[in-house]
């Protein structure tokens, strides 16, 4: 039979009642590590789960109830860790005014292609429905990663850039000290070279008559006629 406590409540029917809200706590942990890794990660909204255009305010409450959530310290789940980043990197993006506002515009942008495309005005009825949510969502994506790709790309062209205005100043950096070793080694047979020009010039000059040396026959002139 099941003892009873003060407050007249079975402990055994106690107990399962906690088992069950564990379990289901543990639930709700499980599909929001879920929801967040399989949110659109270049869209922070998404992994925060919120609408664009939010206040500052629940940004800040939406991370901070979710972050107690997930915490991989407060899960056994062992995607948590991955989830707590991916949602703390959505945070840091939307606390940060020019990313935000760089992601606004794209979604903005993509919202704008869907009414094109559609031939729908921004008083269309259609605006309304779970069909536009989703064509907005599916365009958001197709910004976001365009964006992404362009962004990488001139990542690509500047690190090139910057890597031959490095090597051009590499060789730069090599053609002076070349030219210093040149010159240092230039200086450093200067007395050598000084000697080797007074032993030619002594030697050019020490076959004259006035040195005692021999002399040279002179060319017998041939006479004219």
């Amino acid at each position: 039979m099941a003892t009873t406590d003060a407050k007249d409540e079975p402990v055994d029917t106690r107990d399962a009642l906690e088992v069950l809200e564990a379990e289901a706590k543990e639930f709700e942990k499980d599909a929001e590590i879920d929801r967040i890794l399989k949110a659109f990660r270049l869209d922070a909204y998404a992994v925060l789960g919120l609408k664009p255009g939010v206040p500052e305010s629940d940004i800040k409450m939406a991370y901070r109830k979710k972050s107690l959530l997930i915490h991989p310290d407060k899960t056994k789940n062992p995607l948590a860790p991955e989830a707590f980043d991916r949602l703390k990197k959505a945070q840091t993006e939307l606390m940060d005014e020019k990313h935000r506002t760089t992601l606004d515009e794209a979604i903005a942008d993509a919202r704008m292609l869907v009414l094109r495309e559609k031939k729908w005005t921004v008083d269309s009825p259609e605006l309304k429905t779970p069909e536009f949510e989703r064509l907005w969502a599916d365009k958001t994506k197709f910004v976001l990663i365009e964006n992404e790709q362009r962004r990488r790309r001139q990542m690509r062209a500047q690190m090139q850039e910057e890597g031959r205005e490095q090597r051009r100043q590499e060789e730069e950096a090599e053609a002076r000290r070349r030219k210093r070793q040149h010159e240092e080694e230039w200086e450093a047979t200067r007395d050598q070279r000084i000697n080797s020009w007074r032993q030619f010039q002594k030697s050019k000059t020490g076959g004259s008559s006035g040195d005692g040396g021999p002399s040279k026959k002179k060319k017998k002139l041939k006479p004219i006629g």
